[in-house]
């Protein structure tokens, strides 16, 4: 075959490979939650002071004496949008719990109007952290949006979820880190 001739075939080949992948991603189910690994475990949490969305401040240092979840989220993130009625309900969990957690998102590289809209169409009355330089998420390693972080309540980091959660996920593995970490750390 004529090299010339031959480089629409390939090229059509290629294209229809690319398009059979993205019908796999976008079909493809999400896996379930998952604990990851990381050189923060078991470490301080690392230092997080920023503004809040509602202009709060945050300090993540003051948090001491509280579980702490940081879901670190963007409103145009697929799976964030899917695990969105599930920080409802777990945020609507802890109201009614003796140990309650408190919830923060934190944003991922996206505008406080992107985010606003999303939570006032979606719900959610946790506070929303700005990470308008991206120091928050270098700093705990987000690899990408949805991941959680649990933070215990002497500020030490015990959990990193990656990807979207799934139902019961959080809660049964605070439940898990409560009765371990009892007491103190």
């Amino acid at each position: 075959m004529n090299r010339g001739k031959s480089v629409p075939y390939f090229a059509g080949a290629a294209g229809v490979l690319l398009i059979a992948f993205l019908v796999v991603l976008a079909m493809a189910k999400p896996g379930e939650s998952e604990s990851a690994s990381s050189p923060l475990l078991g470490k301080p949490a690392p230092v997080v002071m920023s503004t809040t969305l509602d202009g709060g401040k945050f300090d993540l240092s003051r948090r001491k004496g509280s579980w702490v979840v940081l879901n670190f989220f963007n409103s145009t993130c697929v799976p964030c949008r899917q695990e969105h009625p599930l920080l409802i309900d777990f945020a609507k969990e802890q109201t009614t719990s003796d140990n309650a957690v408190e919830l923060y998102t934190v944003v991922n590289d996206d505008s406080d109007g992107a985010v606003q809209a999303f939570f006032d169409t979606n719900g959610g009355d946790w506070p929303v952290v700005r990470d308008d330089d991206g120091a928050i998420s270098v700093a705990f390693g987000v690899a990408k949006v949805p991941e959680s972080w649990v933070i215990d309540p002497n500020g030490f980091v015990r959990l990193r979820i990656m990807g979207a959660l799934t139902k019961g996920f959080l809660t049964t593995r605070l439940d898990e880190l409560k009765t371990q970490f009892a007491g103190g750390q």
